[in-house]
C-alpha cells in the first residue's frame, strides 16, 4: 500500500494507524523494521521530518539509504528508477517538490511509496498533529479547525484531513484565495479573523510566503495573544514548523499556555513508523 494523500485513506484507516501508534509509542523499540531496508530522498534542509523518519526506521531495527531528491531529476523514466528499487529496497520514502512525479513511482512500484512532503501536500506532518491533537482531546473530531493563511501544501493537506474525518474546518484569508474544497460541507472561507475565532477550537498556520509579508497582512490576520483569548476555552494554536514569530505568529502568543509547543511533534517518530508498518503490512 502506498500512502501519498490523507483523503486516500477512509476514516477507519486513519483510526487504524492511529491505534497502531498507540502500541508502537508503548513497545517503541521492538525490531519490526528488522531486516528491511528504506531507500529516502530528502533534501540537505529537511530537519524534524528526516530526524524522525530515519531515527524511526533505525528504532524499530530497521535501515535506510538516503539520497537527495535531484537524483530522481533524470531522463530515466520514474517507472524503470522504482522497478531497480526495489530489488534492493522494502519502501520508498520520498520529500520532493512535485506530488505526480510520487504518483508515477508509485503505479509501477511493488513496495510502498510514502510522501514525506511535496509542494502540494504534507501528509504525514497532519497526521501525527491529528494524532497529537487525539491524545490531548477525546473530542477531536467534534472540534473546529482554523486555518489563517494562504493556500499552500499545510492547508490543502488539512482539508484532506477534514474531508476524510468529516471535520469542521474554516479557511481565513485575504479575498480571492478560496481552496478546492471538493464540495466537503465542513469546509468555509472567511475574510474576517476575529468573527471566526469565538467558534474555533484549533488555529492552524503556516510560514507566509513573500507576497503576505505586508504590514496590513499581518496586522489583519497575525496570531496574536489578544486574539487567541477570543478562542474557545481550551483553545489550542498549532502552527506548523517551520514558524516564524512577528509574522504569521506573535512573539507573545508563542510563549502562551495557547501554544501547542514544541512536544506536540514528539509523536511524529510514532506515527511515521506506524504508517510504514501499514503500508508494509497492507
Amino acid at each position: 500500500m502506498h500512502f501519498l494523500n490523507i483523503n486516500q485513506l477512509t476514516s477507519e484507516q486513519i483510526l487504524d494507524i492511529f491505534e497502531l501508534t498507540d502500541r508502537l509509542r508503548l513497545r517503541k523499540s521492538e525490531p519490526l523494521l528488522k531486516g528491511k531496508t528504506m531507500i529516502l530522498f530528502f533534501p540537505e534542509t529537511s530537519l524534524r521530518t528526516r530526524v524522525s523518519f530515519e531515527k524511526g526506521i533505525s528504532d524499530l531495527g530497521g535501515a535506510c539509504i538516503t539520497f537527495p531528491p535531484e537524483t530522481l531529476n533524470k531522463k530515466e523514466a520514474p517507472g524503470d528508477i522504482v522497478r531497480y528499487l526495489e530489488n534492493w529496497g522494502d519502501g520508498i520514502i520520498a520529500r520532493i517538490p512535485d506530488l505526480c512525479k510520487l504518483e508515477e513511482l508509485s503505479a509501477h512500484a511493488s513496495v510502498p511509496v510514502i510522501n514525506a512532503m511535496t509542494a502540494h501536500n504534507h501528509p504525514c506532518e497532519i497526521m501525527a498533529d491529528l494524532y497529537a491533537l487525539r491524545t490531548l482531546r477525546d473530542n477531536y473530531r467534534e472540534l473546529t479547525y482554523t486555518f489563517v493563511g494562504p493556500p499552500g501544501n499545510i492547508s490543502r493537506t488539512w482539508l484532506e484531513a477534514a474531508q476524510a474525518l468529516n471535520l469542521s474546518f474554516h479557511h481565513v484569508c485575504t479575498p480571492g484565495h478560496e481552496m478546492a474544497s471538493g464540495n466537503h460541507p465542513g469546509y468555509t472561507f472567511h475574510t474576517s479573523l476575529d468573527s471566526v475565532l469565538p467558534e474555533s477550537d484549533v488555529i492552524l498556520t503556516d510560514s507566509l510566503p513573500k507576497d503576505f509579508l505586508t504590514p496590513e497582512y499581518i496586522s489583519t490576520y497575525q496570531i496574536t495573544l489578544d486574539r487567541m483569548k477570543q478562542t474557545r476555552p481550551g483553545a489550542l494554536l498549532n502552527p506548523c514548523p517551520p514558524f516564524f514569530r512577528n509574522e504569521e505568529v506573535s512573539e507573545e502568543v508563542i510563549a502562551s499556555p495557547y501554544f501547542a509547543g514544541f512536544g506536540f511533534k514528539k509523536s511524529l517518530i510514532y506515527l511515521q513508523q506506524a504508517i510504514l508498518i501499514y503500508c508494509l503490512s497492507h
